[in-house]
């Protein structure tokens, strides 16, 4: 038996691939938010810790290595990362910002910005 493809076929093929582009896009950029602000609510964490309790820049070599000990699939909990981290907090220390502009571009492009300002 020959299934007959309706003429319409290749246009709502068309229609579901751009909606499955879009929402793969739409993922990307949401995990992409997610991150980043993740990174500055430990960098923030970090930030008072420090404050208050006088943590020296050493101190976050211990919560790097438990944290990768807890979370061994997850990248981006080295110390230097979480160094970036308490830099990006203490940089743009207002979550709306972050989560309006900060969130927008991915982490890379954020510490690239750190490192501009701080050499700047």
């Amino acid at each position: 038996m020959t299934t007959l493809i309706p003429p319409d076929y290749a246009a709502w093929l068309a229609e579901l691939k751009t909606t499955i582009r879009t929402a793969r896009l739409k993922v990307g950029l949401a995990v992409n938010r997610e991150l980043v602000l993740l990174y500055w609510r430990i960098g923030k964490e970090i930030l008072e810790r420090q404050s208050a309790q006088g943590w020296g820049a050493k101190v976050i070599d211990q919560p790097a290595r438990d944290l990768r000990a807890e979370f061994p699939d997850m990248r981006g909990l080295s110390p230097r990362n979480m160094k970036y981290m308490r830099a990006f907090a203490e940089a743009w220390p207002e979550e709306g910002f972050v989560q309006q502009a900060a969130a927008q571009i991915t982490w890379f492009h954020n510490c690239i910005l750190l490192d501009q300002v701080k050499d700047g």
